[in-house]
């Protein structure tokens, strides 16, 4: 049940792509204000995760979860009701503030409460729901706008979490658990100080420099979001030290599988955002497909994506962390291939060839992404669960926006403002050697240190 919170969170991140066109002619929306639709809710969403993580450790994490969830039902309703632009953005950070309550308690509640054999499924479970919301949120924004139901048109995209999250707080308290940390005492404010400006100043500059042109102020930001980071390091370490309870467990970052598994977070969703990103710009803008026939390109990905998502924990008892590898490796393959068939296609698109090839790249992310999770999540101890998931989903998101960034660059960099269909091609296969080299990352890095070692004794 908790599985609903993530996929309603990941889907309005991808759902009101298909919603703005709609929405900005409706409310007569600047280009300025639609983009503060899509990046007030990431900004807001990605700076309160640490915190929201924690607040689940101190008061409880179905409490918190279900706070958050609350708070994001009546934001959606206010998205779905907005009669103004402003309204519009208001109510989408809002959304983004509550999905921050919500969010890290699902892997904190999965990482506390199941052992054995039911926690690969748990977190295959999580991994499945939250690359479906990906991948499936433009088919079903396109599938909504397309039926038009009630007369709402891009409304529904919003109205649509209404049902949804009134149901899923009535069941919560029967089969949810509560849970919560035993030593951690008080929300560490100092450090909810200092993160929450640094996450604002790395991501501000990453979501809105490439449309801004990149003035100066986004490069003082960035710099800056070092010296803050670095404040919260020092900060985290020291209060740690003392005896107190830190937003972030500087202890966290002595297990080696975990700093190994963010790093491979950062490739792999940094990756998984830009591609889905690109390949919308490419079919929408320069194939000039409808938004549903665009949403079911990504059908057979989503198809494929589920299916090793599901059957991840079957792969990790049989493979082990070759199963990261292997996933990796069919996420190369598949984007290798697209790049290689889209450079000069122009207009004349092998549409079946280009989903059988997003399948394997789908596959390839089922494979990653839910066994990804458990495996960071695996030598943290429960007490700092919710701080371990707030690090993990905040990294997450500071990978897709980072992805995000570049990719516009190299994406936009090579239209050069060219709307002609050969040329988008040309872009998305530059594109697609940025996030080949982003899987290829994530291929290193999963290798397990036997197989390094029994090429060096071999050799």
């Amino acid at each position: 049940m908790i599985l609903v919170g993530t996929f309603m969170t990941i889907l309005d991140f991808f759902i009101v792509n298909v919603a703005i066109p709609s929405a900005q002619a409706e409310l007569h929306a600047s280009d300025a204000q639609i983009q503060f639709v899509v990046a007030g809710y990431g900004v807001a969403y990605a700076s309160g995760l640490i915190t929201g993580g924690r607040l689940g450790d101190l008061y409880g994490r179905r409490k918190v979860f279900a706070a958050g969830l609350t708070g994001f039902t009546v934001a959606s309703v206010l998205c779905g009701l907005a009669v103004n632009a402003e309204m519009l953005v208001a109510s989408r950070v809002l959304q983004g503030v509550a999905a921050a309550l919500m969010f890290p308690q699902v892997l904190s509640i999965i990482n506390v409460t199941y052992t054995g054999d039911d926690r690969p499924r748990a977190f295959a479970g999580y991994g499945a729901a939250l690359g479906l919301a990906t991948v499936g949120g433009q088919v079903i924004g396109g599938l909504l706008i397309a039926a038009d139901v009630f007369g709402l048109g891009w409304r529904a995209c919003f109205l649509v979490n209404l049902p949804i999250g009134l149901v899923t707080l009535l069941v919560l308290p029967r089969l949810v658990p509560e849970s919560r940390s035993e030593t951690a005492r008080r929300l560490d404010l100092a450090g909810v100080a200092i993160v929450v400006p640094a996450v604002l100043l790395l991501l501000v500059p990453l979501v809105e420099g490439r449309q801004e042109g990149w003035p100066a102020w986004t490069f003082v930001s960035l710099a800056a979001s070092a010296v803050v980071f670095a404040l919260f390091a020092r900060q985290q370490v020291r209060l740690s030290r003392s005896g107190g309870t830190p937003l972030v467990e500087p202890s966290l970052f002595r297990a080696r599988s975990f700093v190994t598994g963010l790093t491979t977070v950062l490739a792999v969703y940094g990756g998984m955002a830009s591609f889905m990103l690109v390949i919308a710009l490419y079919v929408q803008d320069g194939l000039r497909y409808s938004p549903l026939r665009a949403g079911l390109v990504f059908l057979p990905m989503g198809v494929t994506f589920f299916l090793t998502s599901m059957n991840a924990a079957k792969f990790i008892r049989r493979l082990g962390r070759r199963t990261l590898t292997i996933g990796a490796i069919l996420i190369v393959a598949g984007e290798v291939c697209l790049a290689l068939i889209t450079r000069d296609a122009g207009a004349r698109v092998n549409l079946p060839l280009y989903e059988i090839l997003m399948a394997v790249a789908g596959a390839g992310i089922g494979m990653v992404g839910a066994p990804l999770l458990s495996q960071v999540l695996l030598g943290v101890e429960s007490e700092h669960a919710g701080s371990a998931s707030g690090v993990l989903s905040t990294t997450q998101q500071m990978a897709g926006a980072l992805g995000v960034a570049v990719i516009g660059i190299i994406f936009f960099g090579m239209l050069h403002g060219s709307t002609a269909p050969g040329d988008y091609g040309r872009a998305f296969a530059a594109a697609l050697v940025y996030l080949i080299a982003l899987a290829a990352l994530a291929a290193v890095v999963t290798v397990p240190d036997r197989w390094w070692t029994g090429r060096v004794r071999a050799g």
